[in-house]
């Protein structure tokens, strides 16, 4: 069982409004040479246009059965052949090194330390080819939005769910009527790049949304494309 199984039955109508990013990794996937990986795969919304626009065999590894159950399904009646792994992505760990690992919707904020980012990173750093690319999404984070929304009822699409900000742990609790509760941990510009920098990958881009506008002090997205060096 994970926290995360909660949110399978909602999660496509969760991720509803988000739908730019998916375009964005199905280009940096058809420019692979080489296996394609997502960690937190959770549904298959954005491995499953990659196998199906590509013809490539996405490995997909979540840590949520109920999630790989959905995507499971999804990738059968859109007939695409999904790799999919039952798995923690600090766990990390392949049979042929990677041309492209992404995590796209924000996934690696809900790593809760420095160190779990760090191992993730180094796993990935280890897990891709040279030349390989590791590509992410994730907010720039605004406390004073967060703070308007402390305590309140909110919506993702039709979603109902409940903020809770907690600044001393850089955390939000999201918590939905029914129950279920999830966190996301915040990670600045400089944190990236340190995580970036001790696992011995380099930025290729930095972006500001998926439509790849030049990351500025007015964006709200981290979008990230790093690369292994070759030498």
């Amino acid at each position: 069982m994970s926290e995360y199984d909660g949110f399978a039955p909602i999660y496509d109508a969760w991720a509803a409004d988000m739908t730019q990013d998916v375009g964005f990794y199905v280009e940096l996937a058809a420019e692979a040479d080489g296996p394609v990986v997502e960690l937190a795969v959770g549904t298959g919304r954005v491995a499953i246009p990659i196998a199906r626009r590509t013809g490539k065999c996405v490995i997909g590894i979540d840590s949520s059965p109920a999630m790989l159950a959905v995507a499971r399904e999804r990738g059968a009646a859109a007939g695409v052949d999904l790799d999919l792994r039952l798995g923690d992505m600090r766990d990390l760990e392949l049979e042929e090194p990677a041309a492209l690992i992404i995590c796209p919707f924000r996934a690696l904020l809900h790593l809760p330390t420095w160190h779990d980012r760090r191992r993730v990173f180094e796993l990935v750093a280890a897990s891709l080819r040279p030349g390989g690319r590791f590509a992410w999404n994730a907010f720039v984070f605004d406390h004073k939005i967060a703070a308007e929304l402390d305590g309140g009822l909110d919506y993702i699409g039709d979603v109902p769910h409940r903020n809770d900000y907690v600044p001393a742990d850089n955390r939000i609790d999201i918590t939905l009527e029914a129950g279920p509760s999830i966190s996301l941990w915040w990670v600045s510009r400089g944190e990236w790049e340190g995580l970036l920098y001790v696992a011995g990958l380099e930025t290729e881009a930095l972006y500001g949304w998926f439509d790849r506008r030049p990351f500025d002090e007015e964006s709200r997205e981290f979008v990230w494309v790093a690369r292994k060096p070759v030498g």
